[in-house]
């Protein structure tokens, strides 16, 4: 797998994952009364343009090797809210997201 492959995998990935932070905080908002549309319409934009950048990794890379580094947003979404929410983080968290690491590496090795 090329560098280019990996970048455009993580990229989309990153996209993914803030995208859910948006939702969130889209939701979190509307839950209290306000509904703004612009931070709906950027969490859809994001998820679009992250969708778009899939496109081009399943046109070059395959499912089996691709798909697997999706999971990194169980690892990216909690470490954003974290950041971006202010949610805690526990050390199951940690440990899950390690498991996640490594399940992933396995999924990829001799791709």
């Amino acid at each position: 797998m090329s560098f280019s492959q990996v970048l455009f995998i993580v990229c989309a990935v990153i996209m993914l994952s803030i995208g859910q932070i948006l939702f969130k905080n889209t939701a979190v908002d509307f839950s209290q009364g306000h509904l703004i549309p612009f931070k709906l319409i950027l969490a859809v934009t994001v998820y679009f343009f992250a969708t778009v950048m899939w496109f081009f990794v399943l046109k070059v890379t395959p499912l089996k090797v691709a798909y697997p580094f999706v999971g990194l947003a169980f690892i990216l979404v909690p470490f954003f809210s974290y950041i971006f929410l202010g949610e805690d983080i526990h050390r199951n968290n940690i440990l899950g997201a390690l498991v996640i690491c490594l399940g992933v590496w396995i999924s990829i090795l001799d791709s």
